[in-house]
């Protein structure tokens, strides 16, 4: 190994471990501030459904359930759209146009998610409320999230298929594959790793987005029964209280940013898991 190639490696592992101790010390500092709370009331206390940290209830299960139908939702359909759209990028379309397609989703990539939130508000809630009032709803909340996630996973995804081995393409069209069988039996399998941490990526920024959320949810605390009920995320509780809350009410909203890393924990230890079986 040369020297260049010493110190490329050691700076890699210098940032990646810079990276894994900034997320330590920001979860050590959400859990000793949420911590005493915790312990001095359970953590049954957070199982509820009624959220008023002023009245001793610290309920976290409609946030929960909001987080959870909102992701998962925009996931549902950003995870398609996402890796179709690599797909025609790759294979499909001429070399200007999958320039042009790379550098659309990487343009949409980087809007501002107020942005999006506008768009949530101007465009899509009044024809959701034509439907079924109140228009702010999981629903609206679904697709915004959508639409941001979408370049996420379709530019992830593009690199992944870009770095499929020509050797494969080249076999699959010896044997007389076409473009579908080939994509399906070829490229999607041997770029499965990389699609994956697309997907996971999109997850963990549908998770963790708070402003277009909280434009276009509704921020009620409730569990909603249907995609046209409002909702609150445990994003949006976080942002809408934290500048007047006090006491146990303050600890009570760093339980649910810790609530929160615990889901998204979970959600992609799951994902992992899931991979690694499919690969046994």
């Amino acid at each position: 190994m040369s020297r260049g190639d010493r110190w490329l490696l050691g700076a890699s592992r210098a940032c990646a471990a810079l990276a894994g101790g900034a997320v330590l010390v920001v979860l050590a500092y959400v859990t000793l501030q949420a911590g005493p709370l915790v312990l001095r009331v359970g953590l049954g206390a957070f199982t509820g459904s009624r959220w008023a940290p002023t009245a001793g209830h610290y309920g976290l299960l409609p946030m929960v359930a909001g987080t959870l139908l909102t992701t998962v939702g925009a996931l549902a359909l950003a995870a398609p759209l996402g890796v179709s759209y690599a797909a025609v990028t790759v294979f499909w379309a001429r070399p200007r146009v999958a320039g042009a397609l790379s550098s659309l989703s990487g343009l949409l990539a980087g809007v501002p998610s107020v942005v999006f939130g506008l768009w949530g508000i101007a465009v899509l809630a009044p024809r959701v409320a034509s439907h079924r009032p109140p228009g702010l709803s999981v629903l609206t909340a679904v697709l915004v999230l959508a639409a941001m996630c979408v370049p996420t996973v379709a530019a992830l995804s593009e690199a992944a298929f870009r770095q499929v081995p020509a050797g494969l393409l080249q076999a699959a069209a010896a044997l007389g594959l076409g473009r579908h069988a080939t994509l399906w039996k070829v490229s999607l399998p041997a770029a499965r790793r990389g699609v994956a941490t697309a997907v996971l990526l999109g997850f963990g920024r549908a998770a963790g987005e708070t402003m277009a959320v909280l434009m276009v949810a509704g921020n009620t605390v409730q569990v909603p029964r249907g995609p046209f009920d409002a909702t609150r995320t445990l994003t949006s509780n976080v942002a809408l209280e934290m500048a007047y809350a006090l006491g146990d009410h303050h600890r009570a909203l760093f339980a649910s940013g810790l609530a929160l890393f615990a889901l998204v924990a979970a959600l992609v230890a799951l994902g992992n898991l899931a991979g690694h079986r499919r690969e046994a």
